[in-house]
């Protein structure tokens, strides 16, 4: 029993400590998006605002409007009761109650801090009918009200708790109504963060599970596409071997043998390869229609002028020699980051850049090791200029598949904005893929 009460008494200390000295709020973006009971405001110009920036500058109006009226108020008591205070004093008692509402959007649980304060060491007992002053109290009650929203549920407690004590330390009298006027705040405040944070938690997961589907889509959808090429090859492997005796009348019979085995072997490659992927190709029907290479780059670029993007291309190196797998890769990409442009930058000047290199040969094969494809799809900000598109929802998943199609190949992708507002993407692929890992 003495261990669970030092555990309660070190854990309450831990909450008392971290509300009046070391806790912080979340952090509030001055960009943050409007709530949506008042988002009707963007149809009269002000909702067209970064919305922290309109809170604050509110904040700073309702605060000095509340600096006035109570001077006013002060000043109309005392006169009344025929008592003397000076204007300074008036001023200062004022600023001190009301400041808080200015910095709650900022610092929460520094404008409670200082509410609390200003709350406790001011006493007006004598100059109103009313042991606090009005505006003071509207001040706490808005900041407990924030901090509940943006603190952590430890932090809520401990304001509440020595909230509630200096309430009934202060005037035991008013203690049972400003209890109730205070816990209303307090619970509002906490369900909407417990609000909050259920839909920012259900948001990430949503978003994590979007891009491990989108990693899974690309990958089968990769698999796909290189089960096509890679059984391709393997049947021209076995027909060829098949073939080859019957070309040659006088050939040896440990020849003959060696072909054979070169047959089984391909078959049995291809048949396994067809158990594995498979299943892959029957998910969604994919189609067996030839697969697009960059000798369709013409078509592909005149799709996308279409959609209203002034692309030019730059082109050196035979495209058409290009081994299937690695065409196909390089012809997606592109696709890909044509399409990213139309999205995101409706309008703009794109360059188109494809250089084949290291002595591609016409059997799909290099000359030499260091055989590379080289693309380069660079846009410009939008037509309307940057800014004039409005962001579009997702997680980036173009940029995914992306970037899994060339690291199948053993390639590597880069993708950033560029100084003139506008996304570049740059790709290297080797052209003999059979030396990728």
């Amino acid at each position: 029993m003495a261990g669970e009460n030092l555990t309660l008494r070190g854990a309450l200390k831990d909450v008392l400590l971290a509300a009046a000295v070391t806790g912080r709020a979340d952090p509030a973006p001055l960009n943050r998006p409007w709530p949506l009971l008042l988002r009707w405001t963007r149809y009269i110009g002000v909702g067209r605002l970064p919305y922290g920036v309109v809170a604050n500058l509110f904040g700073l109006a309702l605060t000095v409007g509340l600096v006035a009226g109570t001077v006013s108020l002060l000043s109309t008591e005392t006169l009344r009761r025929g008592i003397y205070v000076s204007d300074g004093t008036k001023l200062f008692i004022a600023v001190a109650v009301t400041a808080p509402l200015a910095l709650r959007d900022r610092h929460p649980l520094g404008a409670w801090r200082l509410s609390f304060l200003a709350m406790a060491l001011i006493d007006v007992d004598g100059w109103l009918t009313v042991p606090y002053v009005p505006a003071g109290s509207f001040a706490a009650v808005v900041t407990v009200y924030t901090v509940a929203v943006r603190c952590s549920r430890d932090i809520t407690l401990g304001v509440g708790i020595i909230s509630f004590a200096g309430l009934w330390i202060k005037d035991p009298e008013t203690g049972p109504g400003a209890s109730v006027l205070l816990l209303l705040p307090l619970a509002v405040g906490y369900a909407v963060r417990v609000r909050q944070t259920s839909r920012r938690e259900l948001a990430e997961q949503e978003k994590r599970h979007q891009d491990a589907e989108a990693v899974l889509t690309e990958r089968q959808r990769i698999a796909r596409e290189l089960h096509d090429v890679v059984a391709h090859h393997m049947s021209m492997i076995a027909i060829q071997a098949e073939a080859a005796p019957y070309k040659v009348e006088t050939l040896p019979d440990e020849t003959r043998r060696d072909l054979a085995e070169i047959r089984a072997t391909a078959l049995d490659a291809l048949t396994e390869l067809r158990r594995v992927l498979g299943v892959l190709r029957a998910e969604d029907g994919a189609e067996t229609a030839p697969q697009p290479s960059l000798e369709r780059l013409d078509e592909l670029v005149g799709n996308a002028r279409g959609a209203g993007l002034r692309v030019h291309t730059k082109v050196s190196g035979d495209l058409g020699a290009l081994p299937p797998g690695v065409g196909l890769t390089a012809y997606r990409i592109l696709q890909e980051a044509l399409s990213n442009a139309m999205r995101h930058a409706p309008g703009s000047r794109v360059e188109v850049v494809v250089t084949c290199d290291g002595g591609v040969s016409r059997d799909g094969g290099a000359s030499g090791d260091r055989g590379i494809v080289w693309l380069g799809v660079v846009n410009g900000p939008p037509a309307g200029g940057p800014g004039s598109v409005p962001p579009l929802p997702g997680g980036g998943h173009g940029l995914v598949g992306m970037r899994e199609r060339a690291a199948a190949l053993g390639g590597e992708l880069t993708a950033c904005p560029t100084s003139e507002g506008g996304f570049a993407v740059t790709v290297s692929l080797p052209v003999k893929a059979r030396d990728a890992t």
